[in-house]
């Protein structure tokens, strides 16, 4: 498995930057960041570990390099974290 593009989960990660993005219209990443994530996830993807989100993705999601779908209350709790830099 390469060498993951963030620290931290990444399924949370991809989530809480999607969130950011498509919901907050104010990226927490680089379009080019999180195109690679979305890339080492779709590569990985049957490696990963379980994670309680996991089921929301896809792998069309992923070759889309988006996310549209519901986002649970602790993805929007992590994005204002985030931001106000305790993550």
């Amino acid at each position: 498995m390469k060498e993951k593009p963030c620290s931290g989960n990444p399924i949370s990660t991809y989530l809480t930057w999607a969130y950011a993005y498509y919901v907050e219209d104010d990226p927490l990443t680089s379009d080019w960041q999180f195109d690679l994530l979305a890339q080492w996830l779709l590569e990985n993807w049957d490696n990963l570990p379980e994670h309680p989100h996991k089921h929301l993705l896809s792998t069309d999601d992923l070759r889309a390099g988006t996310y549209l779908g519901t986002y649970p209350e602790i993805v929007k709790v992590c994005a204002s974290q985030v931001r106000a830099g305790r993550l």
